[in-house]
């Protein structure tokens, strides 16, 4: 690939091609749903919901938290019962998955944990509140269910619990029809190229050694979240030397990328950004705190470098004054803020409508890997998966099957139904502390 083939110019222009295809999936998930297998939406299962539940794992069911995880906001998580704390803060107890059942007894499930900082995110009390606005419903009625068209969601943005209802629906809609979610959605390819995402290595030469293992396991992009972690005390000129070598060490033609969690100030950001543009990165993601749509404005006005902004916003209505302000180039989000996957495609939709990029968030465990993915599979204008680094640091042993690259660097499509990520439940089962319900 030449330095022109990833170009900010032909990155913002490579969206404008196709349809938004699946947009009546959102309208009406059932509907797409029944339609994607050519049955009426009267012949589906029985989808109405009879039970929420939350399993608690054991502790030792995780591997040892990596702690130099982007963001430095954590991964393994809180959730439902009360986090590695658990109740009354005294017991241990690993990762927690929400569980929607039907009454024809198909299950959803997806992760319940701590995540990036948040106005309104806990998953605390997410059994209670799950238990009182579900049981009974249908899971055919999800967009009245996840729905952000309430005033006090608009202005302060979406409730987490969310998040957790809308993915474990989608995954029951996929059970429903045999079908992965993506395909509901309007699939639009069957894999998605991916770059290696590193952790917040602590020297230049911990990235030096970091891009030569990506690139020996087949990855042909890579992402920098540089030293710091976007805590206090960044260093920009370390990170302009790791920029540096990592190029030197990457060659002229690999796509580069790099994210120092708007830790920067706009004088840093802009000395830094005609770097980036010098060493023809393709990405330059949270350049600076995502209120700053000032300090954004101008960068984006400067610089030839995509801005990528978007992870830290809680609401899908966020995204409408930096674009129309020119505050970022291409549009970034993480569906667990948002409301879950229908909340993440609409925001993809918006952007495409913008002939604007959409590069999805991605960090994080299997579950978290998948929801964003069904989006990337769903979206025209998207063309990165980002894969954690190391390649498998986020796998779980109840999980039957694994992300990964193929020969040519991008990680296939899913084909088993729902979030097509299943778990063995043997290994669950022995796993599981209790289940609250």
């Amino acid at each position: 690939m030449s330095r022109e083939n990833v170009s900010r110019r032909s990155f913002l222009g490579a969206a404008a091609a196709g349809p938004a295809l699946g947009a009546a999936a959102l309208a009406d998930p059932g509907r797409a749903a029944a339609q994607a297998i050519g049955v009426k939406r009267a012949d589906l299962p029985d989808l109405t919901i009879k039970q929420v539940k939350v399993y608690v794992l054991k502790a030792e069911a995780n591997p040892p938290r990596n702690t130099g995880a982007p963001g430095g906001g954590g991964r393994g998580g809180a959730g439902a019962g009360g986090g590695r704390g658990g109740r009354g803060g005294g017991e241990r107890t690993g990762e927690k998955f929400a569980s929607i059942v039907t009454n024809s007894g198909i299950e959803g499930n997806y992760l319940l944990e701590d995540r990036y900082f948040h106005p309104n995110w806990s998953n605390l009390g997410w059994l209670e509140y799950a238990r009182g606005a579900l049981n009974g419903k249908s899971v055919l009625e999800l967009p009245f269910l996840t729905s952000q068209w309430r005033p006090s969601q608009r202005r302060y943005g979406q409730l987490s619990y969310a998040a957790a209802i809308d993915n474990c629906c989608w995954d029951i809609l996929g059970k429903a029809v045999g079908l992965p979610v993506y395909r509901i959605l309007g699939a639009y390819r069957n894999r998605v190229r991916a770059y290696a995402s590193s952790q917040h290595l602590p020297t230049v030469e911990a990235f030096v050694a970091d891009v030569k293992h990506a690139m020996s396991d087949g990855f042909t992009a890579y992402k920098i979240h540089p030293p710091g972690g976007g805590a206090g005390g960044h260093d920009y000129k370390l990170d302009m030397e790791v920029i540096k070598a990592v190029r030197k060490t990457a060659g002229d033609d690999m796509p580069l990328l790099y994210d120092p969690v708007g830790a920067l100030t706009r004088d840093e950001a802009m000395k830094v950004g005609r770097l980036l543009d010098e060493l023809h990165y393709v990405s330059f993601e949270d350049a600076l705190p995502t209120k700053d749509i000032d300090g954004l404005v101008e960068l984006a006005s400067a610089l030839d470098v995509p801005i990528v902004m978007g992870e830290f916003m809680p609401s899908l209505y966020d995204y409408v004054p930096y674009i129309l302000r020119g505050a970022l180039d291409e549009v970034r989000f993480i569906v667990d803020n948002l409301g879950g996957i229908s909340s993440g495609m609409k925001v993809a939709r918006m952007a495409e409508c913008f002939n604007m990029m959409c590069q999805p968030h991605n960090w994080g465990t299997t579950l978290d890997h998948a929801v964003h993915f069904h989006c990337e599979l769903a979206m025209p204008n998207n063309i990165w998966f980002e894969m954690t680094q190391p390649m498998g640091i986020t796998d779980r042993p109840y999980f039957k099957d694994k992300l990964r690259i193929d020969k040519d660097g991008y990680v296939p499509a899913p084909t088993k139904p729902g979030l097509g990520y299943e778990f063995d439940r043997g290994v669950f089962d022995n796993l599981t502390l209790r289940v609250e319900s």
